[in-house]
């Protein structure tokens, strides 16, 4: 098992443990202007199939 080469000070050790819950943060929703449900951005609606006002994909029911 791997040892310590030196002593990690209190404020560094917690500027690591920091990122942790920085990274798992929700993610950004937008509403989709034609169904209004929300969707992620840039990206076409699950619900509809719009993107940037146009039908790109067939229907998706989510089940």
């Amino acid at each position: 098992m791997a040892n310590p080469k030196a002593k990690v000070s209190k404020s560094r050790r917690d500027k690591r443990r920091a990122q942790f819950n920085a990274r798992t943060k929700a993610a950004v929703t937008v509403v989709c202007p034609s169904c209004g449900e929300p969707t992620l951005p840039h990206r076409a609606c699950r619900h509809c199939g719009h993107y940037k006002g146009r039908q790109v994909t067939g229907k998706v029911v989510v089940a």
